[in-house]
């Protein structure tokens, strides 16, 4: 199997410019925010399931789902959060799976970016890269180009790994406190270590 490179870090750390650090290099890239945002599209098996679950008041006069106001409620409410998690989680994971399985570059990154707080997908990863920058700056970044106040950034951050127990648990990490270009020389050797693990079939941790 190919060698699967789960990639998380918190809101705002920079997990998306990673993986197409990564992905400009031919490696291939299974992005579970991406599966879930088509799953949850109109029509997607997850759009019909939130809208039972939670009502016709989260689908907007466009048709699609209201994301604003459904992340809203749940990030103020353990149990709804839970309940969407409980009929999000088994697609995504599914879909990923699918993906995975037709990866054709030596190692592949998956993007999942509850990987250490859920672990759904944890069976399928053989190394886990944090990608991390100070907590300040995820507020500020996130605040920059979603426009929430920076109370609501850090309660999603909250329900998050904290800084220290994510990196405790990585085996690669990517520094992204500093300017997007710091990114592609971290990607490249990161890139040379996992070829090469992929080449030898070294175990998780293995150098």
């Amino acid at each position: 199997m190919t060698l699967v490179v789960g990639l998380t870090g918190g809101i705002g750390s920079g997990k998306s410019a990673v993986a197409d650090a990564f992905a400009a290099l031919g490696i291939a890239v299974t992005d579970t925010d991406r599966l879930a945002h088509a799953l949850t599209a109109p029509g997607a098996r997850g759009f019909d399931a939130v809208l039972a679950a939670f009502g016709p008041e989260y689908r907007r006069d466009d048709g699609a789902l209201d994301r604003d106001r459904l992340r809203r409620r749940v990030f103020a409410d353990p149990e709804a959060r839970a309940r969407l998690e409980r009929l999000l989680h088994p697609l995504i994971g599914d879909a990923a799976r699918r993906e995975v399985a037709c990866w054709t570059s030596p190692y592949g990154i998956l993007v999942v970016p509850l990987l250490l707080e859920r672990g759904g997908l944890a069976d399928l990863v053989r190394r886990v890269l944090v990608v991390d920058c100070p907590e300040d700056e995820q507020v500020r970044r996130v605040m920059a180009r979603s426009g929430l106040p920076a109370p609501e950034v850090r309660a999603i951050m909250a329900t998050q790994l904290s800084r220290s127990a994510r990196l405790a648990a990585a085996d690669d990490v990517v520094d992204n406190a500093g300017p997007p270009a710091a990114i592609a020389s971290q990607v490249a050797a990161l890139d040379r270590r996992y070829r090469a693990l992929a080449a030898s079939g070294a175990r998780v941790g293995a150098e």
